[in-house]
């Protein structure tokens, strides 16, 4: 009102009498003719201020009353939600329970989590005061040991049962036992390794591998898991068909797999930005930080690397970096190459990896990275995060989910160069390597010499420790060589050509050269190259944590090596813990019903048949011959015992010698030749 030319000022308004005549100003004496309009216009303005008040007034009321009951419309909107979903899965399970059965375990897991919640808010103090440990520190601590005993004692009385059927399992516990001891002479500080925090993690490494290798419930859902995130990286075709054309989708490597690493960290972005991977790795964090009693930050580091890469995961904590002691930033980088990026996990899964091993690998290292870093570098300083009360996780930069989604997708281009820059380089030099080493080799008479297998006879007994079979160490150790001196990734890549060899029925052997591997080593062998732990890893590590913290370069150079070790044998051991586990599973394969049908191609189970049939025909051969030495007592029988002998023989097996001519000569058009080998550019 003031603003507008003409109208007075409070200050000239005061100016009226009490008669309420105006007195005029400067201003109403040059314009004295429109002096007792103003009266007027003031009652004019007044009337219409007070008309768009009223107006408004309808508005403020509601949002008044919005305000004041903003709590009663959010149980409203959650009742009518928890309404419709809970109809919506009732008429799923209605009509097929067994398609709405992941829905239903779900929704029975949103609930527990819930439940614990509300349990946790309405009777956390109580239960705290009701489990703090009364009594005497002694009794408490003979308690403890007693526990201990019993859990030594069933772990011992379940290995002489268990493996009294798969002997080879108590080569890979003699493995774990080796490389903890081998840790344990490398430790920083003997004297104050905590034994605890070793044993409840490989304890929970244990289970974990129990829940998911064993058990039929544990294993079906993992198994489950691993097909919904297969056919959820399938959904990259899409966007990489329209942006490069499906003729390179399908025959490049580079647009085939890289995009998925792009799809697989947008989605990560976005989980991160409402804050369900936040809440995932708090509860996996406090479970480890309960039982192991570790601190908050380290924990979370390690919880964060099941789902991010090495350079990610101390963002979770980055804040916390520049205070935390040298045994917790030791947990941070053996954490790192102990596991590997969920992006990655993507990519391997579309090489034809396993997804089950994959994702049991990742979760089983989380606890083992823990205990065997504090067995090498145990804590002998004070910490200033022993509580989880004092950290907090941050959501990051992006105040949207578009936002967010585009920032995970522009972040991961930076992956995708590397890993491709990375390959290129590195394949380049293996070639180069394996090139001078074979003409050296040739100077001195030794054919073939090459990088793998000069890693295939070192690391042999490694392999062999995992609870490899002998015949298959020299390819395990080569995969193993591969993964440390250059990088997982074209391990993996290796490691699927030889399954893609075994599912396609390619003979074991040509020549001295084994085609592919059994199941059970490519299993063990698929948790040994899960993570980061190669030398080319050590620049990333060292540049993404003194990019956050400059001032302890110094602290980082000193232990990344000693981390880089640990981090190896965290894989190790997670492969000795699959080799105790692992049982074979599937089907039983009826080899007389295939090998008397028309087959078209080769596979694995048609291999298999053959040569157990074989194997059954050359037993029995020998076993009705020496039957037939031992009744006539000598080497020299009668022709009517040698037909007799040879009637007999094919009593025991199904197949004639006839019909296993024919099988093998019909499967052998399907073969690939002994003149070269399944994969010709592998190792």
């Amino acid at each position: 009102m003031c603003c507008v030319p003409g109208f007075p000022l409070d200050a000239d308004r005061n100016k009226a009498g009490r008669s309420g005549t105006w007195r005029t100003t400067p201003r109403d004496e040059e314009s004295p003719s429109l002096s007792h309009l103003w009266p007027r216009v003031w009652r004019t303005w007044g009337l219409i201020s007070w008309k768009a008040w009223r107006n408004l007034q309808p508005a403020l009321r509601a949002r008044s009353f919005c305000r004041e009951h903003m709590q009663l419309f959010r149980w409203i909107g959650t009742g009518l939600l928890c309404t419709g979903l809970s109809a919506f899965l009732l008429v799923a399970c209605l009509l097929d329970f067994q398609r709405a059965l992941a829905l239903f375990v779900l929704t029975c897991v949103v609930l527990t989590f819930l439940g614990h919640r509300l349990l946790k808010r309405l009777l956390g103090p109580k239960l705290r005061r009701f489990l703090k440990p009364q009594g005497h520190p002694r009794l408490l601590l003979w308690f403890k040991r007693g526990l201990a005993l019993a859990a030594f004692l069933g772990l011992v009385l379940w290995l002489s049962l268990d493996t009294s059927q798969r002997p080879e399992q108590l080569v890979s516990f003699a493995g774990i036992c080796v490389f903890v001891a081998l840790l344990f002479a490398c430790s920083k500080h003997h004297c104050a390794v905590s034994w605890r925090a070793v044993s409840w993690g490989l304890g929970l490494q244990f289970v974990l591998g129990l829940l998911v290798i064993r058990t039929e419930p544990g294993f079906i859902a993992f198994e489950w898991l691993g097909e919904q995130i297969r056919i959820f990286l399938s959904y990259t075709k899409a966007g990489s068909s329209f942006v490069f054309g499906e003729a390179l989708v399908k025959d490049v490597f580079a647009f085939q797999v890289l995009p998925i690493i792009v799809f697989f960290s947008c989605v990560i972005s976005v989980l991160y930005h409402v804050g369900l991977m936040q809440w995932v790795i708090l509860k996996i964090a406090w479970l480890m930080q309960v039982t192991m009693g570790t601190t908050a930050t380290e924990t979370l580091s390690v919880a964060g690397n099941i789902f991010v890469s090495q350079t990610e995961a101390p963002l979770l904590i980055r804040p916390y970096l520049a205070d935390m002691t040298l045994s917790e930033v030791h947990v941070v980088m053996t954490g790192g190459y102990a596991t590997i990026a969920g992006s990655l996990l993507g990519a391997y899964i579309s090489f034809g990896i396993d997804a089950t091993s994959l994702i049991a690998a990742s979760v089983m290292a989380a606890p083992c990275a823990l205990a065997l870093s504090k067995l090498v570098y145990p804590e002998v300083e004070e910490s200033k995060f022993r509580r989880e009360e004092g950290v907090k996780l941050t959501y990051g930069d992006a105040q949207n989910l578009i936002e967010a989604a585009s920032t995970g997708a522009a972040i991961s281009v930076k992956v995708v160069a590397n890993i491709a820059a990375n390959l290129i380089a590195f394949l380049a030099v293996l070639d180069f390597i394996n090139a001078a080493l074979s003409w050296l080799g040739d100077m001195v008479d030794i054919q073939g010499l090459s990088f793998q297998l000069i890693c295939s006879y070192i690391l042999r007994p490694v392999a062999f420790l995992m609870g490899v079979a002998w015949e298959d160490c020299p390819v395990v150790a080569e995969l193993l060589g591969i993964k440390l001196f250059l990088n997982e990734f074209v391990a993996y890549q290796d490691l699927s050509k030889y399954k893609q060899c075994r599912l396609a029925g390619a003979e074991e052997w040509v020549g001295d050269r084994k085609q592919w591997i059994s199941v059970r080593a490519e299993v063990l062998t698929t948790f040994a190259l899960c993570g980061f732990a190669n030398f080319s890893s050590i620049g990333i590590m060292l540049g993404g944590l003194t990019s956050m913290v400059p001032q302890r370069k110094s602290d980082f150079s000193q232990i990344v090596l000693r981390a880089l070790f640990t981090g190896a044998c965290v894989s190790l051991v997670n492969a000795c813990m699959a080799g105790i586990l692992y049982m074979p599973r599937g089907a039983e394969v009826d080899c007389m019903s295939l090998l008397n049908t028309t087959l078209s191609s080769s596979s694995f189970e048609i291999y298999q048949c053959c040569r157990e049939a074989f194997q059954r025909q050359c037993m029995s051969q020998e076993q009705v011959e020496d039957e037939a030495r031992t009744q006539h007592g000598g080497t020299h029988f009668s022709s009517t015992s040698k037909k007799a002998v040879t009637h007999r023989s094919r009593l025991p097996t199904r197949w004639t010698h006839e019909m296993l001519l024919h099988t093998l000569l019909h499967v052998s058009k399907f073969l690939p030749s002994n003149d070269s080998m399944c994969f010709s550019d592998g190792p």
